[in-house]
């Protein structure tokens, strides 16, 4: 038996899994955590890493090499995202990376990190009978995979992330009607061109903005990833959490029972785009996974 762990550098969100991997499973689960970094904080803006969003993601890189050590892990697979995919400085923050803890970061295409993601919810909530709509709301992009069974009909990534949208749209404390109405206008226009090839899909959503979600429905004191996953919301209790938190400044949000404090500046997007989504698609509800990236990157890397 030995030791793998997958890492996923996100644009809000740095993601670590190690597990004990005898032949081809997975054993025994030993670590399963994130920290919120926003290492794509101001990208849009600026089109390069802020040296302050470098500095916090360093920081927990080098916690996560500490990590690996102390599980003796025999072999890992780290990957970046979104943030990483459009900085035009990435390559001098992925060298820092590299200097300061060894660990190699490998930037993928937003299509590879959807096959990845798909790997994961499949295999995860045993859809494998299931025509679905797999949907993974990141800091700087949604990533969309249509799927029946295990077979991937379609792939893509739009640019729709919520630390983006936070920062282009929310940008009063609290959100003004008006700036939500616009965010939500301008989601309607980019989401016209999603069109599953299935009718009536099985919805799923996958990352922090979802299971944040279901945290919040659910008023975890502690996340419990038992009762997140599989889990659901409906349209109805989406708008109920949507009013709750735009009536909210940010700092009333961190109060919110089951919502990260670190979270509380873009969930408010990441909420708005997963509506937007569910109207588009006409789904009145939603499944929720909470295993992501890095489980898919287990699966495809140590347990084949």
């Amino acid at each position: 038996m030995k030791t793998y762990a997958t890492i996923d550098t996100g644009s809000n969100q740095v993601l670590i899994f190690i597990a004990r991997v005898d032949d081809g499973e997975i054993k025994e689960v030993l670590l399963d955590k994130g920290e919120i970094t926003k290492l794509g904080e101001g990208l849009n803006t600026t089109g390069v890493l802020s040296d302050e969003a470098q500095e916090r993601t360093l920081k927990v890189m080098e916690e996560f090499k500490s990590l690996l050590d102390k599980y003796n892990v025999d072999n890992y697979y780290a990957v970046g995202t979104a943030a990483l995919r459009e900085a035009k400085n990435a390559a001098d923050f992925l060298k820092k990376v590299k200097e300061k803890t060894g660990i190699d970061i490998n930037v993928i295409p937003g299509e590879e990190e959807a096959r990845l993601s798909f790997m994961a919810v499949v295999g995860g909530l045993n859809l494998k009978d299931r025509e679905t709509v797999i949907i993974d709301i990141g800091g700087g992009s949604t990533e969309f995979i249509f799927g029946r069974g295990t077979e991937i009909l379609d792939r893509f990534s739009t640019k729709l992330g919520a630390l983006k949208l936070t920062e282009q749209y929310l940008k009063s404390d609290p959100v003004t009607d008006e700036e939500f109405e616009s965010l939500m206008d301008y989601l309607k226009g980019e989401l016209k061109a999603v069109n599953p090839p299935v009718k009536n899909p099985f919805l799923v959503g996958m990352g922090g903005t979802m299971t944040n979600l279901s945290a919040i429905k659910h008023k975890l004191e502690k996340y419990d990833p038992k009762v997140v996953q599989g889990s659901y919301i409906t349209v109805e209790e989406l708008e109920g959490i949507i009013a709750d938190i735009k009536s909210r400044t940010i700092e009333e949000r961190k109060k919110i029972k089951g919502l990260q404090p670190k979270r509380a500046e873009v969930i408010l997007a990441g909420t708005a785009i997963l509506k937007s989504i569910m109207e588009r698609i006409g789904s009145d509800r939603i499944t929720i996974s909470d295993m992501g990236l890095r489980h898919g990157l287990m699966f495809d890397k140590f347990c084949v």
